[in-house]
């Protein structure tokens, strides 16, 4: 680890809502040169862009400027940490000047960069004739469209920090280039340097969802401590791309080479193929070692070079929704629940025919607390209560109305036990889908905003774009399993860690051997064929239901993509679990045969 000092870089922030705890925590007790902070997934971009259209000074992140900004300005000057976030969501000079009111009120003054360029959504008629590039489907209409972005990458960050700015405000960036802007101007990473990059950019995954990295969402949660104090990851990083992950002292959460591997694997497709703006990045031969209490050492990242092109992402409105739930208690609470949400829509649909309203173009019902979402692989539990969960779907707002004067009308006529609204009343909201397609790098011009100055930084095609055909697949050559030797059936989770998250209409699931020896059981009971019938729920209504798998034998795990498996995905979808966090916790119940000798070990 020759070369500049490590650089450590925290990050305080995984979605629109995270903790206010994270970053003062980080200030005070996380040594750092930078704070970085994420708010932006796709949904997020529908929800800004529909508040930029009602408020047109408004589409940022007021979490950002009124909670973490106003309330740390003090120790972020006294410390002297610099900022990168993308907080600026699709209105970064707005959130820039309510930045500096802020500052200003408080008697501080920052130099704040506004990286620009992202944001699309005035080039709509060109295009018109683009296809989405996962499903094929037309370009929206232009009055249905919320924000229209390409994800930038992480130079253009780094220039503006080479200009001397204190806090860099970013619109769409990919969600890694947060942190790999700052190890780009710390270490002066070329564009060709494309290991290093890789590895920049895999730190940047590794703590773009905020304390998921040192114990949340880890399989073995019983043994993370004290989740109230859980500490936020920091990143040691080095030259050579190398880093170690950590988290402030005293803090509670866990920072273990499994729970470090399941954050690399979250959210991940094709993990030889992980395409972004400045890299492709190869995450096959990643190592993950202890290197001391709480730090794990994160090594032998792989890069190539870029495709040459921004993928854009669209968001926009398709018909509305509305999602209610019903609490039902007693004897056969979950039979009695299914029984009344079907009367319910069916008494909708032909009110629905009666006004020539046309019927939900889809609705969905799910028994919370029967095991709803796991289909075939649910447990007859004779559950005592449960909540009755509708969601339907229209083009027309006015079957909304109807659906929520109808929805409470069970209390008094149906359903023994039925005890009303779950929450308070449903809201009506747009159905939100995502249009993606590819653009060359060479038709966007980022454009840094700092003071009085505009610096475009011009980002062409790479001189040879990243082929996938040169990709070498992993040889998985390993000793057969025990000959001879009593199989006993246990769920995966004995033998396995694992970690789920969704990939638009599409899911992935990242498995991780608990011992090497048990890797050749996993990927025996795993098949593809095995998995679609495991999640044959997850993929109803699928035109193309498909399971990728892929090998990482440096973390010795595998990665299972699972295609067209959400119901739409994010705010498209209806499901109780668009986002999939709970997709590793049902295949971690899957029953496996292990010899026994290998679960002596």
């Amino acid at each position: 680890m020759a070369g500049k000092k490590a650089v450590r870089i925290g990050g305080a922030g995984g979605f629109l809502g995270d903790s206010s705890v994270a970053a003062p925590q980080l200030i005070a007790g996380g040594d750092l040169d930078y704070l970085v902070l994420d708010y932006l997934a796709e949904a997020t971009m529908s929800v800004l862009g529909r508040v930029r259209r009602k408020k047109p000074d408004e589409g940022y992140a007021r979490d950002f400027t009124d909670w973490v900004w106003k309330d740390n300005l003090a120790a972020i000057r006294e410390k002297r940490v610099r900022i990168v976030t993308n907080a600026g969501g699709v209105n970064p000079h707005a959130c820039r000047a309510r930045m500096e009111k802020i500052a200003a009120d408080a008697g501080f003054s920052f130099r704040i960069a506004v990286i620009e360029g992202d944001d699309l959504i005035g080039r709509l008629p060109e295009f018109a004739g683009k296809t989405e590039m996962f499903k094929g489907d037309a370009f929206p209409a232009a009055d249905a469209v919320l924000s229209a972005n390409a994800y930038l990458g992480g130079f253009p960050i780094a220039r503006a920090l080479a200009e001397g700015a204190d806090v860099v405000i970013t619109g769409r960036v990919v969600d890694s280039a947060l942190t790999l802007g700052p190890l780009i101007h710390e270490f002066g990473w070329k564009d060709t340097d494309y290991d290093q990059l890789a590895a920049g950019s895999l730190a940047g995954h590794v703590i773009e969802c905020g304390a998921q990295a040192t114990g949340g969402l880890f399989t073995d949660w019983e043994d993370v401590p004290d989740w109230a104090h859980i500490g936020y990851p920091v990143i040691e990083c080095h030259a050579d791309g190398s880093f170690v992950v950590t988290k402030p002292p005293g803090t509670g959460g866990l920072v273990s080479p499994a729970a470090v591997a399941e954050q690399i694997l979250y959210e991940v497709g094709d993990p030889q193929a992980y395409a972004l703006p400045d890299v492709v990045c190869d995450f096959s031969a990643v190592t993950v070692k202890p290197v001391g209490e709480n730090r794990v050492l994160v090594d032998n990242t792989r890069g190539y070079a870029p495709s040459g092109c921004y993928k854009v992402s669209v968001t926009w409105t398709d018909g509305w929704r509305c999602i209610a739930a019903s609490p039902v208690v007693g004897r056969d609470a979950a039979r009695k629940a299914q029984r009344q949400a079907e009367a319910v829509l069916t008494r909708l649909d032909e009110m629905l025919r009666q006004r020539n309203l046309g019927p939900f173009r889809a609705s969905r019902v799910e028994i919370l607390g029967a095991e709803a979402s796991y289909g075939a692989q649910g447990r007859d539990l004779g559950v005592r209560e449960v909540v009755a969960r509708i969601g339907v779907e229209h083009d027309d707002r006015r079957a909304m109305d109807l659906f929520l004067r109808e929805f409470d009308a069970p209390t008094t006529s149906m359903s023994v036990g039925t005890t009303g609204w779950f929450g308070g009343r449903p809201a009506i909201s747009p159905v939100a889908r995502v249009f993606s397609f590819l653009i060359p790098r060479s038709e966007v011009t980022p454009v840094i905003s700092l003071g009085d100055q505009r610096i475009a930084v011009q980002e062409g095609a790479s001189a040879q774009p990243f082929d996938p055909a040169r990709l070498v697949r992993p040889q998985i050559s390993e000793a057969p399993l025990p000959a001879n030797d009593d199989e006993v059936e246990v769920p995966l989770v004995d033998i396995a860690w694992a970690r789920s998250g969704d990939k638009g209409d599409a899911f992935n699931v990242g498995v991780i051997a608990r011992d090497p020896a048990l890797l050749p059981v996993i990927r025996r009971a795993l098949t593809q064929d095995a998995l679609l019938k495991f999640f044959a729920h997850e993929f109803e209504g699928a035109a193309n239901p498909e399971v990728r798998t892929y090998e990482l034998p440096g973390l010795n795990a595998m990665n299972f993509h699972l295609m067209d498996a959400l119901g739409g995905g994010q705010f498209a979808s209806l499901r109780m679990d668009p986002l999939a966090k709970g997709k590793a916790q049902q295949l971690l119940d899957m029953p496996v045969k292990v010899p026994a000798s290998l679960l002596r070990r």
